[in-house]
């Protein structure tokens, strides 16, 4: 049996939507050994001292992503990428709590495997990251080598993120924006959801 945390009791005691879905995602989840904790403004759930999934309600429907889902197997194809541009993490998407229910032996299994894939201290492997720096990011670092330095001291996720992000801008007015908007968090030591 998990150890709940009383928080999440008062966020799911709000009316809110998928409140019902969450419900039962989490009881699956506190059936295994895992201890429950509110992060990142949602339930999540860590075995080993590491963080193995996360519930979350989104718009369209409820995810249960697991971080490192890419190692588990999954014969059935039920896990899938987020985005695209995600390395680790799979999940899982629902839209109803008979939906839930019919997957229960797949989640369960699937949470298994997290806390083994963190028992056993196993990884995932992610090979160097392969994108450019944007012009704009560049230009920062020339003229702020505080930046810089800040930035190359992040982990490499972080790091990702924030690219992904400036690059993502169409315009390069956008993309200077961005990075004075996150200046402070650089510096800071934090990534994009960190705040």
């Amino acid at each position: 049996m998990g150890k709940a945390d009383p928080r999440i009791d008062r966020y799911l005691a709000k009316d809110r939507p998928w409140r019902a879905e969450l419900v039962a995602l989490r009881r699956l989840m506190l059936a295994e050994d895992v201890t429950e904790a509110l992060k990142w403004h949602q339930p999540c759930y860590a075995a080993h001292g590491n963080n193995i999934g996360i519930i979350g309600a989104e718009k369209n429907d409820v995810a249960l992503s697991f971080f490192k889902g890419v190692l588990f197997d999954d014969p059935s194809g039920l896990l899938v990428s987020p985005g695209p541009n995600s390395r680790s993490a799979r999940v899982m998407r629902f839209t109803s709590v008979a939906g839930i229910d019919a997957a229960a032996r797949d989640i369960t299994g699937f949470i298994k495997q997290a806390i083994a894939v963190e028992k056993d201290g196993r990884t995932v492997d992610l090979p160097k990251d392969d994108f450019d720096y944007p012009e704009a990011l560049l230009a920062a670092f020339e003229e702020d080598p505080e930046l810089q330095d800040a930035f190359e001291a992040l982990t490499p996720g972080r790091q990702r993120g924030y690219v992904l992000h400036i690059s993502g801008a169409k315009q390069e007015a956008t993309r200077r924006a961005r990075i004075a908007r996150w200046r402070d968090s650089i510096l800071a030591g934090q990534g994009m959801h960190d705040r």
